[in-house]
This record gives C-alpha cells, structure tokens and sequence, in this order.
C-alpha cells in the first residue's frame, strides 16, 4: 500500500525529464515552475484501500448511529429527534476514529482536528444520506422498537448499503489525494 502522497513522490523521483502536456511548454530547467501543481497525473487508488477507509469510517459511523438509535428510541423520543441524535453521533465518532489516529503520530490537537474534518466530512455525509434514507424509507423501519427484528434489520442493511455506496466515493477522493489519502501520510 503507498503511503507517499503524489507531492512526495514527485520531489523522492529527483531530477527527471518532463514531458510536455496540456497547459505547459516542454524544457522546464527546473522546478520553480510547478509551484502548487501537485502531479502531472491523477493518483491510482485501489478499491481495497478505498475499502478500509470506508470501513474505518463506518465504523465511528455505526457506532454513533446504534447509540444514536438506541437512546432515541429508549427514551420514547419521535423519529426526527432520534435521526438527528444518530447523525450528530455518527459524525463525532468517525471524526474521533480518525483524530485519535493522527494524534498518535504526533501531530498537535489543531492540525490533527482539521485533518479529521478534510478526511471524514464527505465520506461520513454520504454514509449518514444513505442509511439514513435506507431507514426513513423501508416501510415501518422507523416505527420499530428496540426488540423488533425489523429494527435491527434496518439498521444493519442500512449500514451495508451505505457501505456500498460510499466505497467509490473514498476510492475518487483518495485518487485525487484527498479524503483518507491525508490521513495515510501520518501513519506509520
């Protein structure tokens, strides 16, 4: 699995001819020209990396949509109420997952918040989208009490769905070096 973002790729390859291509003249001398251009091609990202970022994050994301549920539905609460509990939930914990990652590589509280933010934001709102429609949906799924097969059965298909879903979405972003590909650089 490649750690490296493209930026560090390109400064380890050293002094390489550069091909010309849309945008840019051949013969550059050096490489002042390329301030800010991080690579002359789209990163390729794997559907199993794009997997485990996915699965990381579902992971924060189902921990706080259960808990979410649960207390919700616990304490009597209406539907709107519950979703909204589960959603808030589900983004502090994928947020926590991945801060807790990059705060044991060292980085200060601030940076690692803002990585956190750049890595899981979309990842965790299509996922949230996702089973949460899955669940709003599937007829009688957001009457069901916590005993209820149909609740737990909505819940974990839900999740798998979004799972899914969310899947292609990590594999572009990380392909671009955005998403879970920041985070990458910080492990070690």
């Amino acid at each position: 699995m490649q750690h490296d973002t493209r930026d560090e790729q390109h400064e380890q390859q050293g002094p390489h001819e550069h091909r010309e291509h849309q945008g840019h003249s051949s013969g550059h001398s050096d490489h002042s020209a390329h301030a800010g251009h991080t690579a002359h091609a789209p990163g390729e990202a794997g559907w199993s990396m794009a997997a485990r970022a996915t699965l990381h994050c579902l992971t924060g994301c189902a921990i706080g949509e259960i808990l979410g549920m649960v207390i919700g539905t616990a304490l009597g609460w209406g539907n709107a109420e519950t979703m909204a509990l589960a959603i808030v939930l589900a983004f502090t914990f994928g947020y926590t997952l991945t801060l807790r990652s990059v705060l044991k590589a060292g980085v200060d509280f601030r940076t690692a918040f803002r990585i956190a933010l750049a890595a899981d934001t979309l990842s965790i709102a299509v996922m949230e989208l996702i089973d949460n429609g899955v669940i709003a949906l599937w007829p009688d799924a957001m009457d069901a009490q916590l005993g209820d097969a149909l609740f737990w059965g909505a819940l974990a298909l839900s999740l798998a769905v979004a799972f899914i879903v969310t899947t292609p979405v990590n594999k572009w972003m990380i392909g671009r070096g955005k998403g879970h590909a920041v985070v990458h650089r910080y492990h070690g």
